[in-house]
């Protein structure tokens, strides 16, 4: 059981045989044991390691076909047991015994051991060389399976590389010439103002609005949309490769949070929604990035008024956990995302099916930058939903420790 178990506990293909020739030597007393694997397309038998007393044999490649009252019966799954009629020019007289690695799958290879050549292999050695060379074939497909997940992993992680130096290169190309379009819509505008009347055409109701301020309208509102996935895909990139500065300042929360939220507090109202922030009264003093936490609550307060269908209620509250920690959950009622759906939420890209009660539309970078940013700032953070609800849960810590952008 021990040979078995060392032989299996490997994912390595070359320590499972090696450990399986040295056991089994060591165990038997023999002169020495070897193992090879098949290349059934070739029609050949490379002996790759072994344990031994005798001369090496590694790397010995035999042509099976010129030895078919071998190979026959290995390739059946059969052992077998025999004496050297003829001194062999390095080994002399000998006695061998064979026994298939193989599994349900097929042959893979052989064991063979090699001892004096009055020795017979008794029925006890005979059936601990099987049981090794079918623990040996269990263990190799083990370790080529977890090689073959491995190569997919690596090769997924390099398509994923290029995906990322691809959408960085092109969002670095792209934001010059929509910096451009934002500064001459600008122009535009104050043109148009002079002109047309346009600020003023721009506070009316869009059905009453003229062809002119409506087609600035959209085009504004693009220019930007554009403006802000080219800035997520950056910070992104920048927040993957560690090239993001940690500058941890004091945040006093009762003064920083209502400031943040009362901004969206227009929008809701106009949804007939109800924002409203829930604040423990002993919240100790944090130190921590602003920026991150103001982009980070910034995303999710603006998604939350974005999922949340009229009548429902957005509440935002802060607790203090223990010493350490301070605990933020962000409420939102009326929608729910479908279990399947939350492994998801934070993927690059990733978008609720039919969860957008107001068709504005998104990149669906928001959440997946709002994770990073926690993480940048040692924090975690959750998702649950049921019962028409969903709670977004980020726990932070009261101070963090300041770091420089990598490179």
């Amino acid at each position: 059981k021990r040979i078995t178990d060392r032989v299996r506990d490997s994912l390595d293909e070359k320590q499972i045989l090696q450990t399986a020739v040295q056991e089994l030597t060591e165990a038997l007393n023999v002169r020495g044991s070897n193992t090879s694997l098949y290349d059934l397309e070739q029609g050949t038998s490379t002996i790759y390691y072994e344990f031994t007393t005798l001369p090496s044999d590694r790397g010995r490649v035999s042509q099976m076909e010129s030895f078919p009252e071998v190979y026959h019966q290995l390739l059946e799954g059969q052992y077998l047991q025999f004496c050297s009629i003829a001194p062999n020019p390095v080994r002399g007289l000998v006695s061998m015994l064979a026994c298939a690695i193989l599994d349900d799958r097929g042959v893979l290879g052989d064991l063979w051991l090699i001892n004096d050549k009055d020795h017979g292999f008794s029925e006890y050695e005979i059936r601990l060389v099987q049981q090794v060379a079918n623990q040996c074939a269990i263990a190799i497909r083990q370790a080529r399976l977890y090689q073959e997940s491995q190569s997919q992993v690596r090769e997924l992680e390099q398509v994923n590389n290029l995906k990322d130096d691809f959408l960085s290169t092109v969002s670095h190309e792209l934001r010059t010439p929509v910096t451009s379009m934002r500064v001459a819509l600008q122009l535009l505008g104050v043109t148009l103002t002079q002109e047309r009347g346009l600020k003023e055409e721009l506070t009316k109701p869009l059905a009453e609005q003229g062809r002119i301020a409506r087609y600035y309208g959209i085009l504004k509102e693009e220019c930007e949309r554009e403006i802000s996935l080219i800035n997520d895909l950056l910070d992104l990139q920048r927040l993957d490769v560690g090239n993001h500065e940690l500058a941890p300042q004091t945040i006093q929360i009762h003064e920083w949070l209502p400031a943040l939220v009362s901004s969206f507090q227009e929008r809701a109202t106009s949804r007939q929604q109800q924002l409203k922030v829930t604040l423990a009264h002993d919240l100790p003093v944090m130190l921590s990035d602003l920026s991150s936490l103001d982009r980070i609550w910034a995303e999710l307060l603006n998604n939350a008024c974005k999922y949340t269908p009229p009548g429902g209620d957005i509440i935002l509250s802060v607790v203090s956990t223990d010493d350490t920690t301070l605990t933020f959950n962000l409420v939102n009622t009326g929608v729910e995302i479908p279990r399947e759906e939350l492994p998801r939420i934070f993927d690059k890209f990733y978008r609720v099916p039919s969860a957008d009660p107001w068709k504005q539309g998104g990149t669906g970078l928001g959440l997946a930058l709002v994770q990073k940013l926690v993480q940048h700032i040692d924090g975690v953070i959750k998702v649950t939903s049921g019962q028409r609800q969903t709670c977004f849960t980020i726990e932070l810590p009261l101070s963090i420790m300041p770091r420089a952008a990598d490179g």
